[in-house]
């Protein structure tokens, strides 16, 4: 039996559900993959614990599902399931179907500010917590998540982190400017790392900060398999038999 390192190992799992579904973001997906790995591998995040982890880019949920089954959260059938009629794992992760995920996320610019509401909830419950929301550059075009970063700086959320998948993909939409500065002007302490390297990203998340830290992770979509690369033609895409039996062989 062929041994594969957990990241290709899941991200095979990507490639087969999405395969086996004719659909999926599989480069959104590719391009969050170390990010939603190592806050699992960080954070407490057992059903009902204090830690909160949101995904607010939804339709990258396979990324998510593949974490959640290596990391034992959730059966590993999910990788036949995907998308399937009746299924628990649809393209957008629901909450209803499955308990050990925050939000049913999916409409960009909403997954910030729900984090905010769980980080201020746990504080009124006297609950010491860690709160982390994933975002997409481009969703940061939205202007709910800049107003949600004012309450969370405004209430001094230690503890709360937005993550910023940066793999371009805003380059299509308004113009933001520097990242980092924006950020840095809602009040918030920014950290710039590269968003493929696990040790990195661990270290990231560990570190103490005053107040609500970013963490601007540069990606690339599609990371992992060459051809999905900064190719917008795999944004929402299911690979035919002989490209899924190329890119398997690639995953090692």
């Amino acid at each position: 039996m062929e041994t594969l390192e957990p990241l290709a190992r899941m991200r095979r799992s990507i490639l087969k559900a999405a395969f086996n579904a004719g659909e999926g973001h599989i480069a959104s997906a590719f391009s969050i993959l170390e990010l939603v790995d190592a806050v699992y591998s960080t954070f407490s995040l057992e059903q009902n614990g204090p830690d909160k982890f949101v995904l607010s880019k939804g339709h990258a949920s396979l990324a998510l599902y593949a974490v959640l089954g290596e990391h034992g959260f959730i059966s590993n059938d999910w990788v036949e399931d995907f998308c399937k009629l009746n299924s628990r794992y649809g393209g957008h992760p629901d909450s209803i179907q499955i308990p050990e995920i925050s939000i049913s996320s999916g409409s960009l610019g909403h997954g910030l500010p729900f984090a905010v509401g769980l980080a201020l909830a746990n504080r009124a419950k006297g609950v010491s917590s860690r709160v982390a929301v994933l975002v997409g550059d481009g969703e940061l075009n939205e202007g709910s998540n800049w107003e949600a970063l004012l309450v969370a700086n405004h209430h001094k959320l230690d503890g709360f982190q937005v993550i910023v998948d940066f793999n371009h993909s805003g380059d299509r939409a308004i113009e933001l400017g520097n990242l980092a500065s924006k950020f840095t002007a809602f009040g918030c302490e920014v950290i710039e790392i590269e968003g493929h390297n696990s040790k990195i990203i661990s270290e990231a998340l560990v570190r103490k900060s005053h107040g609500v830290k970013a963490i601007i992770a540069k990606t690339i979509k599609g990371y992992g398999i060459h051809a999905m690369q900064g190719n917008p033609e795999w944004h929402h895409k299911a690979p035919n038999l002989e490209q899924f039996n190329t890119f398997i062989e690639e995953l090692k």
